[in-house]
């Protein structure tokens, strides 16, 4: 048995654009991959089919689990037989935000690839990974990443610093299918007060006089998201500009032209104004998120924010102690925080065998 660790991830900014034909919502994030992780260990026994063994029961162990999935794909591009054999120890929360999930998908396919002495192309990988579920690619790329189309589609950033960070995962269970359907109704509420139309005339196949309304709603429901995307865009393009000018390189976590260690290029990033989108649907029916966040900015983080839809919220901090300071003082509160840090693309791929 092959044995790689599965790390997770965080977004750095989350903006929703429209939903496509195919039911997927056009997004632009930032992924960043940090230290915390589950254990995965993958072998191939005699015989056939796939076996996934996890004492979480949360965790599913047929079709439904990304594992499977991946695990039928690669083995039959590979060309491969025998039976596959799947132990998940799960140290990451479940439908956190995290992409525990999908993490651990990409882990059990280069586990196996390693297994069976055999390797994928790298755009093999990153096709298999797309088909299976939108966050997967990013843990092929790992460290600071950009995603665009519905997530899948992955660019690596420049590597940036380990820097020290707290993540919060209440016992709270957040649909993000729910999550999405919640924020396409606030979009269109908010559109249909600025077009001055009635509910009904946003029914797409509705004939008659409000046709031009209907016209008129869906040209600023197009413009709207298309400016949103667009601003996030050109909010992430100005940092990839100043960080090229500014920093060169970076030694040691301090950029090089004498900033201090908190003008981390990570803070610059934030500092554009990068947000999650999903905070303004999520946060007013879990309210005790919003809260967390709140403790997290009092507490000394640069940055707040939930991670994907949620449930688990984050803070980004200067140092470790003003972290470890943060997660006692939600510790005490019978909130569960644990400190941890962002990882670099370089450690990622070095520690990612166990």
């Amino acid at each position: 048995m092959i044995q790689v660790r599965s790390f997770a991830k965080i977004n750095l900014g989350l903006c929703i654009g429209a939903a496509r034909a195919n039911g997927f919502h056009e997004l632009r994030t930032v992924y960043q991959t940090i230290a915390l992780h589950d254990v995965i260990a993958v072998g191939v026994t005699r015989g056939s089919g796939i076996e996934i063994r996890c004492a979480d029961s949360r965790v599913p162990s047929g079709e439904a689990n990304t594992c499977y999935r991946i695990a039928e794909r690669v083995m039959s591009t590979l060309g491969a037989k025998g039976r596959v054999v799947i132990d998940i120890q799960k140290r990451l929360p479940v439908q956190g935000g995290l992409g525990g999930a999908s993490s651990n998908a990409v882990a059990v396919l280069l586990g196996l690839e390693r297994v069976l002495k055999k390797s994928l192309s790298g755009p093999e990988r990153l096709r298999m990974a797309a088909e299976v579920g939108s966050d997967l690619p990013l843990f092929l790329v790992g460290g600071t990443t950009l995603g665009v189309g519905r997530g899948e589609e992955v660019y690596p950033l420049p590597d940036l610093p380990s820097t020290a960070c707290v993540i919060v995962a209440p016992e709270i269970g957040v649909s993000t299918p729910q999550a999405f359907r919640d924020w396409d109704e606030a979009i269109e509420a908010e559109l249909r007060s600025a077009a001055q139309v009635g509910p009904s005339d946003f029914a797409q196949d509705k004939p008659g006089p409000t046709s031009s309304r209907n016209a008129h709603a869906a040209k600023l429901t197009r413009s709207h998201t298309s400016d949103r995307m667009n601003e996030f865009g050109r909010r992430v393009s100005s940092w990839l500009s100043g960080f090229a000018q500014t920093t060169g390189k970076v030694t040691s976590g301090v950029p090089a032209g004498g900033r201090g260690r908190a003008e981390t290029p990570l803070l610059d990033l934030v500092r554009t104004g990068i947000e999650n989108d999903f905070e303004k649907v999520v946060f007013p029916k879990y309210p005790e998120l919003r809260e967390i966040k709140r403790v997290l900015q009092a507490a000394g983080a640069f940055y707040a924010s939930l991670s994907g839809s949620g449930s688990t919220v984050y803070g980004l901090f200067g140092t470790r102690e003003q972290a470890e300071k943060a997660a006692a003082r939600l510790t005490r509160q019978d909130v569960p925080a644990q400190v941890t840090t962002t990882l670099p693309r370089q450690q990622y791929w070095r520690k990612f065998l166990v």
